[in-house]
């Protein structure tokens, strides 16, 4: 096991500029990022891994790892929900059960990016095809909170929810259709597209990444002050749930013989939570859910917790089980 490799994940430039901005933001800096700027820059990280995960797909093709890598996320994505909303349905409500059931079904871009980074800091391949696993892994938790409201509000006027619909909000979510589009152009460009636009996705995005975590870092500061009322069983949930979503994703990768790179970032997939696509679409979808729950669980406390020490902790653990 290579501890070099840890340090150089909670001392690169990304981590770093995420620590500074929590400090920032903790000592009531007017350190502020424009949210146009923030936007922008959430879009173009979007765009950059769906890219890039599309070329590497055309050049990989699908061998059977790649195929087996799938099938994984997308049980994954179908069975950590429903575990999930099972579970909070005992303290919570319907609505705020299946909201918190799609955010931690869900999953990080932000999360991924930062441990793909890492390993390509470290000279470590990985399939290209994990970011078809990050795209595949957006969406059916979504679809399930989505339809688990849904269900449940139509038991009670006696009319049945809409599949179709439903299935369409999840789908046409903004962030997901970036992603899957970026990723399916990637396919079709292939080595052609890469050459082209290389200066903008390879060259410019550990610079924007780290730009990025900076804002994040001021929100997360921010979103802390709202735990107070949502209580330590809350916030304990936040952090052993992507702990046993994390013990799950690797039990299968060894399993399935997945290789070291590829297990880790399955893994990284499985222990995130969305703050992004999933949030903006319960807002809408599934209004009566507070945002004053599911957002600051997600970003405040399972987003700090995965960078700082989920990502060296499933690495050093992982590299132990591959030994």
């Amino acid at each position: 096991m290579d501890w070099s490799l840890v340090a150089d994940n909670l001392l690169s430039p990304p981590i770093l500029f995420f620590v500074l901005g929590m400090t920032a933001g903790l000592l009531r800096s007017d350190l502020a990022i424009p949210e146009a700027v923030t936007k922008l820059l959430s879009l173009y990280l979007l765009w950059a891994i769906g890219i890039t995960g599309g070329i590497k797909i055309r050049e990989a093709g699908f061998d059977p790892e790649t195929l087996t890598s799938l099938g994984l996320a997308i049980g994954l994505a179908i069975v950590v929900p429903i575990y999930v909303f099972a579970l909070l349905r005992k303290k919570l409500d319907t609505d705020n059960a299946a909201a918190l059931c799609a955010v931690y079904g869900s999953v990080s871009a932000v999360t991924f990016l930062t441990a793909s980074a890492f390993l390509q800091r470290s000279g470590i391949e990985y399939g290209g095809h994990m970011v078809a696993a990050l795209a595949l892994m957006e969406s059916p938790a979504i679809l399930i909170a989505v339809m688990f409201s849904r269900s449940a509000h139509a038991k009670e006027r006696g009319t049945l929810p809409s599949f179709g619909e439903s299935l369409r909000e999840a789908a046409l979510n903004g962030p997901v259709v970036l992603l899957t589009g970026s990723m399916l152009i990637g396919a079709v460009v292939g080595q052609r597209g890469h050459e082209l636009l290389k200066p903008l996705y390879v060259d410019l995005f550990q610079g924007v990444l780290t730009f990025f975590l900076l804002e994040l870092g001021l929100v997360a500061a921010r979103r802390w002050r709202v735990l107070k009322v949502v209580g330590w069983q809350m916030i304990a949930f936040a952090i052993v749930v992507p702990l046993i979503n994390a013990a799950m994703a690797m039990s299968l990768a060894k399993l399935f013989r997945l290789s070291l790179p590829n297990a880790y970032l399955l893994t990284v997939l499985a222990a995130s939570a969305s703050y992004i696509a999933a949030p903006a679409a319960i807002r809408q979808a599934i209004p009566r859910a507070s945002a004053g729950l599911y957002i600051p669980l997600a970003l405040a406390v399972t987003f700090p917790f995965n960078i700082a020490i989920g990502l060296p902790l499933y690495w050093v653990v992982a590299s132990w089980l591959w030994r």
